[in-house]
């Protein structure tokens, strides 16, 4: 049976304010972020879920506590597979600091691409197989987002254009024999309705994932 996956990106931090990189670092939701996961949430209840997951960062595990408690599901389970891509030195850093400190861009500790979508895919893989036929909603983070989308539709979430904003919701079916997802909507509207959570400047998007 066909899987259902609505990958979600966590509301608002603090440091996504100032523009700093996070990836590993564990940075917790501020009020706007709360307030995006619940506009996020009652979006959502316009269809029916059997579960939700989340990432173990707080920021993603509190969005999906949130939506969870909106559509009477119990407590994500967490993944670790969910987490953000690690940006090893960069992490707590501007994009104006990473120049200045990489101009080359080659950063210390920071996760590859392959691996990261790697880790990913064999984590949407696990879950729809626990959730076999069901409808799941997958609380994670913008690089994870960008990753599994590129991998499903190459070009659709182009660095240079294209943000993950936070509270975005992005569907996705789980397709067994090829152990991959396939993208059906990029920003899904929720059945047309308006897609304000998360609304913001592109400037706001992670300045490394921005880089073509």
């Amino acid at each position: 049976m066909t899987t259902h996956l609505y990958l979600v990106r966590h509301g608002e931090t603090d440091w996504n304010k100032q523009r700093r990189i996070q990836g590993s670092t564990d940075i917790p939701l501020n009020d706007t972020g709360r307030g995006q996961a619940a506009e996020t949430a009652q979006l959502l209840t316009r269809r029916t879920f059997y579960a939700v997951v989340a990432s173990p960062l707080s920021r993603a595990y509190e969005t999906g506590s949130i939506i969870a408690e909106r559509l009477g599901l119990a407590a994500p389970d967490t993944y670790p597979g969910l987490a953000e891509r690690s940006y090893g030195d960069a992490e707590g850093l501007t994009d104006d600091e990473v120049l200045a400190q990489y101009p080359d861009d080659v950063i210390p500790g920071r996760e590859s691409r392959a691996a990261l979508l790697a880790r990913v895919t064999e984590t949407l893989g696990e879950v729809a197989i626990r959730f076999d036929g069901g409808v799941v909603v997958v609380a994670t983070h913008g690089a994870v987002i960008r990753s599994v989308v590129n991998a499903a539709a190459p070009g659709t979430a182009d660095r240079a254009r294209t943000p993950i904003r936070n509270g975005s919701v992005h569907s996705f079916r789980w397709d067994p024999e090829r152990f991959h997802a396939e993208l059906v909507e990029f920003d899904d509207p929720i059945e047309d309705v308006s897609d304000a959570p998360g609304r913001y400047a592109f400037d706001y998007q992670n300045p490394l994932e921005r880089r073509s």
